[in-house]
C-alpha cells in the first residue's frame, strides 16, 4: 500500500517589526503559486544578523495576530519568541523537522535579499537538508548570486517544478515569480515617527494597535 502523500507545509520567519502587506501579500501570491495550503509565521525573538525589534516580542506577536485574523492561509508559531537567546533558522528548522518527521516535505520562506546573503547566516548549509527554500522576489535586488561559486550552488539545486517541492522533503531552491511591492518596516517606521500616513502599507487593525500604544515615535 501506497504511503500517503503529505502536504508542503511552509514557514516564514522574519522580526515582523511592523507586519506589513510587503510581507503578507508576496506570501499569498506565492502560495497560490506553489499550492500551499497554509503558511506558519515564525516571529523571531532575537535576529543574529540584524539591529534588534523596537515593540517588543508580545507587541510583534500581538500584530501578527492582528495582519492573519480571519486569513486562514496564514497561522502563527511563537516558539522563537520564548528564546532569549539568538533565533538561528536552523535550528528551528530542526527542531520542526524532528516534530513533523523525515518524511513531510518543508518549506522556508525568504526574499530575494536574504538568498543573496544567504551564506553568512548560521550552518547556512544545512538549510537544504531540513527544506526546501522558497524565494520572493524583492525590489532593486539582482537575480543573480554574487560570486560564480554562489550562483553554481544555486543552479544545483534550483527547481521550476511546483510538483518537485511537494513530492520531496527538501532540497530545493524554487524562485517565485511573486508581485513586486517596496515596502520596507524600516520606511514605515519612518512614517510613523515622522507622523506620515501608513493606510496603505499596514493591515488596518495592525496600524490602529501601533497607534494606540503610540509605537515608533
Amino acid at each position: 500500500m501506497a504511503s500517503p502523500v503529505l502536504p508542503l507545509c511552509a514557514l516564514y520567519g522574519g522580526t515582523f517589526d511592523p507586519v506589513h502587506y510587503g510581507h503578507l501579500k508576496p506570501v499569498e501570491a506565492l502560495a497560490k503559486e506553489v499550492a500551499l495550503h497554509q503558511v506558519t509565521i515564525i516571529p523571531n525573538n532575537v535576529p543574529p544578523h540584524r539591529p534588534q525589534p523596537e515593540a517588543d516580542s508580545q507587541q510583534r506577536k500581538a500584530m501578527v495576530e492582528l495582519a492573519i485574523a480571519g486569513h486562514p492561509l496564514f497561522k502563527l508559531d511563537d516558539r522563537e519568541l520564548q528564546r532569549p537567546t539568538p533565533s538561528y533558522t536552523v535550528e528551528t528548522l530542526e527542531q520542526i523537522r524532528r516534530e513533523q518527521g523525515a518524511r513531510q516535505p518543508l518549506a522556508f520562506i525568504i526574499g530575494q535579499d536574504s538568498l543573496l546573503s544567504l551564506q553568512r547566516w548560521h550552518r547556512w548549509e544545512d538549510l537544504l537538508g531540513l527544506c526546501h527554500l522558497l524565494v520572493c522576489q524583492r525590489p532593486g535586488y539582482p537575480v543573480s548570486m554574487d560570486t560564480a561559486e554562489q550562483q553554481a550552488w544555486l543552479e544545483a539545486h534550483r527547481t521550476t517544478s511546483v510538483e518537485e517541492l511537494h513530492a520531496s522533503p527538501g532540497g530545493k531552491i524554487y524562485l517565485a515569480p511573486t508581485p513586486l511591492y517596496a515596502i520596507s518596516a524600516t520606511a514605515i517606521r519612518q512614517r510613523l515617527a515622522e507622523n506620515l500616513p501608513c493606510d496603505d502599507l499596514v493591515p488596518p487593525p495592525v496600524l490602529a494597535f501601533i497607534q494606540q500604544r503610540h509605537l515608533y515615535r
